[in-house]
């Protein structure tokens, strides 16, 4: 494996066990501030005085900057499926720290994500390291990419006007369709500035070229895009749905603008670029098992909770019993109900 590619293999792997890690310690200062303090999810900041959220949120900023740097040295075909690797980390970390069960089909999720993540590993193609952000220019200038970058803003624009108003809060494609098509932007703008920074720091001072404060400019306004869509479909709609989902969408278009613009592929045999897709699709299915295996453990947790509670009784008249301290009512609109 070249050796840029390895560097980017150890920051991005590097990048999963920080940003793993700093799930599982701001979750453990949220229950320590919820513990003495209203749960942030009521609107509650006790958080902020707990030092394992800090240090969580630390982390997090430390595996983020070093997942933008790996974007650096290697193609996103090997840098950005390896972000699944946070999803183990911290799946296998709530196990042993915060006592949340992993199932067998859980531990089978994590064993195709790695398995996956190897295949990629040892497949990754050898980018070509741009001398200039002029030809990193040249490259985003080329008609096929300025033909997907089109693509993918005629069909934001379709989302946004058109679709939005009208199956926003009912289909999660919708906003997910947004973040994904945007976040694929994002990498590749991202990659682009951390060329230039790298270069820079060799001492070929890429600053004072106007290119490279557009790619900034593009960077920001994708960030800030993307993030509002993700907020708004995790505040519409289950993580446990949005995650998987658009790990896949993101992952896959991210990969498919980068190989277009940097020509990730180019110079491969055909087995070796089936040998990647193939463990993409492991990485992929791995990673929706961990979430289905989640999103079963939260809804049996629930169940059994409900079921702690004891029996309810429910009334279909216009009068009203209590139960406890609770008043349970259900009001019929439609006779036919009992047809």
């Amino acid at each position: 494996m070249a050796e840029d590619n390895v560097r980017g293999l150890v920051l991005a792997v590097g990048s999963s066990v920080f940003i793993g890690t700093s799930f599982i310690l701001k979750k453990k200062g949220l229950r320590r501030a919820a513990a003495n303090g209203t749960r942030a999810g009521y609107g509650g900041y006790t958080y902020l005085l707990e030092p394992l959220w800090w240090a969580g949120m630390s982390l997090m900023i430390i595996g983020e900057a070093a997942n933008f740097v790996a974007y650096a040295f290697a193609p996103a075909v090997l840098v950005t499926p390896l972000g699944a690797l946070s999803i183990i980390i911290s799946a296998v970390l709530a196990h042993f720290m915060l006592k949340e069960k992993l199932s067998k089909l859980g531990v089978l999720g994590c064993v195709s994500c790695i398995v996956g993540s190897v295949v990629i590993v040892l497949h990754a193609p050898q980018e070509e390291a741009p001398i200039s952000v002029q030809e990193i220019w040249d490259l985003a200038s080329q008609s096929a990419f300025l033909i997907y970058v089109a693509a993918s803003l005629s069909i934001v624009v379709v989302l946004i006007l058109h679709l939005e108003p009208r199956y926003g809060q009912s289909n999660v494609l919708v906003y997910l369709g947004i973040c994904s098509l945007i976040g694929s932007l994002t990498v590749v703008s991202i990659k682009a500035i951390g060329i230039a920074i790298k270069l820079t720091l060799e001492g070929t001072n890429q600053l004072i070229y106007p290119q490279t404060w557009f790619f900034m400019i593009v960077g920001a306004v994708c960030v800030i895009t993307q993030l509002n869509y993700l907020n708004k479909a995790l505040d519409t709609f289950n993580a446990a749905i949005v995650s998987p989902i658009y790990y896949v969408m993101f992952t896959t278009l991210t990969i498919a603008a980068s190989a277009i613009m940097f020509k990730d592929w180019y110079g491969q045999d055909a087995s070796s670029i089936a040998s990647e897709i193939c463990g993409f699709i492991t990485v992929l299915t791995g990673t929706i098992i961990l979430h289905a295996t989640r999103e079963q453990e939260q809804t049996n947790t629930s169940a059994d909770s409900r079921g702690n509670a004891g029996p309810s009784n429910w009334y279909t008249t216009g009068e009203s019993q209590k139960y406890g301290d609770e008043e349970r009512l259900i009001t019929l609109h439609n006779a036919d109900f009992f047809e």
